[in-house]
């Protein structure tokens, strides 16, 4: 009697991925960078070296100034017609599934290096939702991934709701009482609610919205930052008087992670250069000019991810836009923090609605709510659901590792059950 390998769990974030597989009965994380559970989501395609770096090394290379192209939030792109598009990327011409790809497949060789077997089955992770209840990007964004995962060397792919798998981990709650996991990730926050039991977890409903970190990174950036690029300012009309306003598009676009790689097009920076030849306010559009020129638009998203994450401290924070123009910098209050993030915060508290009402449940009903995922961690998130469940048990799980842990005991049980 043979035993297959066991399946590998793969967590592949928005903003970051971890995997495990299960060992002598638990979950066993592996060490994706050098005393790291989980790398970052990060691309960098280094035009020096002519090679594409992944996670923190792609990320020190953006930091460092080094010549290429940087890419972050790719898991957002699932589902649409970027994904098959070929574009010219160092010296060949690839698609994001490739590029997705390569890093999956760097993915499975550290797991297999640490592990001493090869991993042909994975057992993957996906929101609830990719993009929408009833989008008909659906179906494609679950195919892309797929597609993602068999370029990357496995030969049969799985999926599981990611806050079921973190349901699966969390374990010790008192069988018979009903738990919800509220995953905050970096693309999306998914809702499950459970009935624990002795032998598992028992999902009674499973719900998702279009929310992440990048989203609370977004509405920062345009709020805060992007009025000092010219946001919100006007331009002199080429023939007569008066005045028209300056499109919006490329500020939403220059906020949004994933979209900030396909702008710096000549095209684009042309027509920057005409409305900075009728701004009225010059100073303004000569930033967002030179944020174009100088390709700083991941700059000043990390940027604003830093000063996020330090007002969620409660520290005195600031916006430090120095890569942009020395000693720019922008204040970021807690409070300020919290008017940016206040319409996300409603669509997190109706989402956690939604989910009660598709498993017929009272929120009275839920004895404790578990967070994962790393943008759980902003206070707004606890305060919502707070807001909702005043009177249940709230906890923080391993935010970071807790779906990969679920996904690894998930895929150890299903390889048990193939034995033979």
């Amino acid at each position: 009697m043979a035993q297959e390998a066991p399946g590998l769990g793969i967590d592949f974030g928005t903003s970051n991925t971890a995997a495990g597989y299960l060992r002598d009965g638990r979950p066993h994380l592996v060490p994706l960078a050098p005393g790291r559970m989980t790398m970052p989501t990060t691309f960098f395609f280094d035009h020096d070296s002519r090679r594409m770096l992944i996670g923190e090394p792609a990320n020190e290379a953006l930091l460092e100034g080094a010549e290429g192209r940087f890419m972050r939030a790719l898991k957002r792109v699932l589902g649409t017609s970027l994904m098959h598009e070929r574009r010219q990327i160092l010296n060949e011409r690839v698609t994001f599934v490739e590029i997705i790809a390569r890093f999956l497949a760097a993915v499975k060789a550290r797991a297999e290096a640490e592990a001493g077997m090869t991993f042909e089955r994975v057992l993957s992770g996906r929101p609830v939702v990719f993009h929408g209840a009833g989008d008909p990007r659906e179906a494609a964004a679950e195919a892309d991934l797929r597609a993602c995962y068999l370029a990357a060397g496995f030969r049969e792919v799985t999926f599981m709701p990611e806050p079921e798998a973190a349901a699966i981990a969390s374990g010790a709650l008192r069988p018979g009482s009903v738990g919800l996991i509220v995953d905050v990730g970096g693309g999306t926050s998914d809702f499950s609610l459970f009935r624990a039991g002795q032998g598992g977890v028992e999902i009674l409903a499973n719900h998702g919205v279009r929310i992440g970190g990048t989203d609370f990174d977004r509405a920062i950036s345009i709020d805060r930052v992007m009025p000092l690029l010219g946001k919100g300012s006007e331009l002199r009309k080429v023939m007569g008087p008066g005045a028209s306003p300056v499109p919006n598009a490329i500020f939403n676009d220059l906020a949004t992670w994933e979209k900030i790689p396909f702008l710096y097009t000549p095209q684009n920076r042309r027509m920057v250069a005409e409305m900075l030849r009728l701004a009225h306010e010059p100073e303004k559009l000569a930033r967002l000019a030179r944020a174009l020129q100088d390709e700083l638009g991941h700059d000043l998203s990390f940027a604003v991810e830093r000063g996020k994450i330090a007002a969620n401290a409660g520290e005195a924070a600031s916006i430090l836009l120095d890569p942009l123009e020395a000693g720019l910098a922008v204040p970021l209050s807690a409070e300020a923090l919290t008017e940016s993030l206040a319409r996300h915060a409603e669509a997190l508290t109706e989402g956690a609605r939604e989910t009660l009402r598709l498993a017929g449940l009272d929120a009275a009903r839920v004895e404790t709510v578990i967070y994962v995922g790393g943008s759980s961690l902003m206070a707004m998130v606890s305060r919502a659901m707070h807001g909702l469940f005043p009177e249940a048990q709230h906890q923080t799980s391993e935010v970071f590792t807790a779906v990969a842990d679920g996904l690894a005991i998930a895929a150890g049980k299903a390889s048990r059950s193939r034995a033979f």
